[in-house]
C-alpha cells in the first residue's frame, strides 16, 4: 500500500512499543482471526498526539483510528464495519470523546469507508504525495429509547 512512499522495512514506532500503546497503555488494538490462526483483519486506536497543529479537534479524549487492514480474500463481507464498530463500543467505555484519522485518495474506498462510519471531513492536505484527508467522528452513546 504504502511501498513508494515509506520504508517498509522500518516497524512503525507504535507497533515497535505495542505494549505500552496497545496493550497496557490508552489504546487499544483488535483483530479478526481466521479458522487456520491468520489474522485476516485488525484495527486500533492510540492517544492522538497532536502532530498535526493545523486540525482543530475537540478538547476532551480524542484517539486516532489507525492499523485499519483487512486481507484481501476477506474484503467485501462486512469485517472492517463489524471491527470498528467493536472499536467504537471499546473507546465509549474508555471515556473517548472523539475519534481522529487520517487516510489519502490512493487507498481506494477509505474516504467513502469512514463516511459511512459516521466520520466527517476536517480537511485535505495540499501535499502533491500524500493528499491527506483529516477526518474526525464524535463519539457517543446511543440516545435512549423513547419507545414505549
Amino acid at each position: 500500500m504504502f511501498a513508494e512512499r515509506v520504508d517498509v522495512d522500518e516497524i512503525p514506532a507504535d507497533v515497535r512499543r505495542f505494549n505500552e500503546v496497545y496493550a497496557s497503555g490508552d489504546g487499544c488494538m483488535l483483530a479478526a482471526w481466521a479458522e487456520d490462526d491468520r489474522v485476516v483483519a485488525s484495527i486500533a486506536y492510540r492517544p492522538y498526539d497532536g502532530r498535526f497543529p493545523h486540525l482543530n479537534l475537540m478538547q476532551g479524549k480524542v484517539v486516532e483510528v489507525v492499523r485499519l487492514y483487512v486481507d484481501p480474500a476477506w474484503r467485501r463481507q462486512g469485517l472492517a464495519a463489524r471491527l470498528y464498530a467493536e472499536l467504537r463500543r471499546l473507546a465509549l467505555e474508555q471515556g473517548v470523546q472523539v475519534f481522529y484519522l487520517h487516510t489519502h485518495p490512493f487507498l481506494a474506498g477509505a474516504e467513502a469507508f469512514w463516511r459511512m462510519q459516521g466520520f466527517e471531513l476536517l480537511c485535505r492536505d495540499a501535499d502533491p504525495v500524500w493528499q491527506t484527508i483529516h477526518m474526525q467522528a464524535l463519539i457517543r452513546p446511543p440516545a435512549p429509547s423513547t419507545k414505549r
